[in-house]
């Protein structure tokens, strides 16, 4: 006999199923009548509401009777601004453990902030940090899950460490014979495509595979070509579902609802942070410590300008870099919307820097996947000529990624 608890779920679960596909079937039904000069004009309505994997709740049945481990964090959301984890408790599907990247299971925490395991106080869930020395999930913190679930917001970028913690779970499940069910996001860089390919030898948790800065992927995508091109360990290969986004295709401008980091805090701090983000690996503040990350850069060595900044401590950047220091540099935070890496502010900061003995350090070449960026900037290779040399690494890439898109080229 089932109990009243469980019917009640189960009554509120399909109401919720039914709703979304009775919305979705009425905003394809919806026609609008005009009459012009004597001729019926029907329009049908073209959806437009984006939703995201965590919002398609085709990977539902998929959870019945398991037990389930999600890899979360402040970004996954799912329907009606729910967070997923509340939202599966809410209808009694048995979630065993969270498991947390970079920034912690809420997003809050400074970028390479250690992460500790814990508790959530709010479920009272077990939380394993795969950050850190623990990135990978061991076997015993496996223990007892069927499933697996990961609904995380990626920027399109290959040092976002959200793809790289993909990996190793992938690997994780791979090894332990455990499903993993991707729930998928929209990319809010879109379809871009750029930057220099990772090589080999600069493998690193910011950079785990041979694809270019930009990678024009979803996560979803990603996932399907991590296991495609066997790039797990021992080229194994995980038992992958891929969960969709609905009424999405890369070309759409995409804002998303949730910070996926606490100092991406808007769309024009994600579409600049691929650009921006070369300069962490140089003496050039990219406006962490201020409310305008990744959206300003500047240092004290660079010249006097319009534009200067004094970064401090704030939420996602407890010691930033040049903590208190005046900052000469320029704000971008109102320029258009950019389409590829741009290296324009780069190079001008390296050429007008007053101290270019220390401008890069040791991180630049885990940034750019390569030695060749820094050497290029340095000997005063033009902006276009280093351009040029990305053009086969990108086609290549672009030829490989094919057969893993979802939502067309």
């Amino acid at each position: 006999m089932i109990s009243n608890s469980i019917f009640k779920s189960t009554v509120l679960f399909f109401c919720l199923i039914t709703i979304s596909c009775s919305q979705k079937i009425k905003s394809q039904n919806q026609k609008t009548t005009t009459n012009t000069d004597k001729k019926e004009v029907v329009a049908e309505q073209v959806i437009t509401d984006i939703r995201t994997g965590a919002q398609n709740l085709q990977f539902t049945p998929l959870l019945k009777n398991k037990k389930i481990g999600v890899v979360a964090n402040a970004s996954s959301i799912s329907i009606n601004n729910t967070h997923l984890i509340d939202f599966l408790i809410k209808f009694n599907f048995d979630v065993k453990k969270i498991y947390a990247p970079e920034h912690g299971f809420r997003g809050t925490a400074d970028a390479g902030e250690l992460i500790k395991d814990g508790k959530d106080t709010k479920t009272g869930l077990p939380i394993i940090s795969l950050y850190g020395n623990n990135k990978k999930p061991k076997p015993e913190q496996l223990a007892g899950i069927d499933v697996m679930v990961f609904d995380l917001q990626d920027v399109g970028a290959r040092f976002y460490t959200y793809i790289s913690s993909l990996h190793y779970v992938m690997e994780a499940c791979a090894e332990n014979n455990i499903p993993l069910i991707v729930l998928d996001r929209p990319n809010p860089n879109g379809g871009i495509v750029d930057g220099p390919i990772l090589e080999k030898e600069y493998t690193s948790f910011v950079g785990m595979h041979p694809i270019p800065v930009l990678h024009g992927m979803t996560i979803g995508e990603y996932a399907k070509m991590i296991n495609g091109e066997k790039w797990l360990k021992n080229e194994v290969q995980c038992k992958l579902t891929v969960i969709p986004c609905l009424n999405y295709n890369r070309n759409m401008a995409y804002s998303l609802p949730v910070k996926p980091s606490p100092n991406l805090p808007n769309d024009q701090a994600i579409n600049l942070y691929a650009s921006l983000c070369l300069f962490e690996g140089t003496n050039v503040s990219v406006g962490r410590g201020t409310d305008k990350q990744f959206q300003i850069y500047g240092s004290p060595f660079l010249p006097k300008s319009d534009f200067n900044f004094t970064p401090g401590p704030n939420v996602g950047a407890k010691d930033p870099m040049h903590n208190g220091k005046l900052c000469n540099g320029e704000d971008l935070s109102k320029i258009n919307k950019v389409s590829r890496l741009e290296l324009t502010w780069l190079i001008k900061a390296y050429q007008t820097t007053s101290d270019k003995s220390k401008f890069f350090n040791d991180f630049f070449t885990k940034l750019a996947g390569t030695k060749k960026l820094q050497q290029q900037i340095e000997t005063g290779v033009s902006e276009a000529e280093i351009r040029k040399s990305w053009a086969k690494g990108i086609a290549d890439f672009k030829s490989m990624r094919k057969s893993y898109l979802i939502y067309g080229e």
